[in-house]
C-alpha cells in the first residue's frame, strides 16, 4: 500500500492514495479535514466495513450502518488520541441483537486493523450499538 502527500500552500496538502484517489487535508478546514479527523474517518470506515461484512455473512438483512465516532485527545503536544468511542446505528430487516453485538465485537477484537493499531498505541477504544 502506498500514498503520497503534496504541499498545496499554507497548511493544505493534497493526499493521493495508491489507487489514485485524492483528498485535501487542511489544518484550517477550508478545503478539507484535518489530519486527525482523517484518522477517525479511517477507523470508522475500517470497522464499519467489518461490521457490515460480518452481518451479511451471518445472513442478516442490513439496509444501513452508521458509525458515530467521538474522541478525546491529550492536552499536551503531541495531542494524541486518548479515548475513542464508536457507536454503531444499524438498520435492517429482523436484525438479531446477538448478531449485531457479535459483529461489533469481532471487528473490535480481531478484524479492524485501524482499531487494533490504535489500541496497541495506548488509545482506549470503546464500542456500542443500537438497532434502528
Amino acid at each position: 500500500m502506498k500514498a503520497s502527500i503534496q504541499w498545496d500552500g499554507e497548511l493544505r496538502f493534497k493526499g493521493t492514495s495508491g489507487s489514485g484517489f485524492e483528498v485535501m487535508i487542511d489544518a484550517d478546514q477550508q478545503q478539507g479535514p484535518r489530519p486527525m479527523e482523517l484518522m477517525l474517518l479511517g477507523l470508522g470506515g475500517c470497522t464499519s466495513y467489518d461490521v457490515v461484512q460480518i452481518l451479511k455473512k451471518s445472513r442478516q438483512q442490513v439496509t444501513d450502518c452508521r458509525a458515530e465516532i467521538t474522541s478525546e485527545r491529550a492536552d499536551t503536544v503531541p495531542a494524541v488520541f486518548t479515548k475513542i468511542h464508536v457507536h454503531f446505528v444499524v438498520t435492517g430487516e429482523n436484525l438479531k441483537p446477538t448478531q449485531v453485538e457479535r459483529a461489533v465485537r469481532l471487528s473490535a477484537e480481531q478484524y479492524c486493523s485501524a482499531s487494533l493499531m490504535l489500541e496497541r498505541g495506548g488509545v482506549e477504544i470503546t464500542h456500542s450499538y443500537e438497532i434502528a
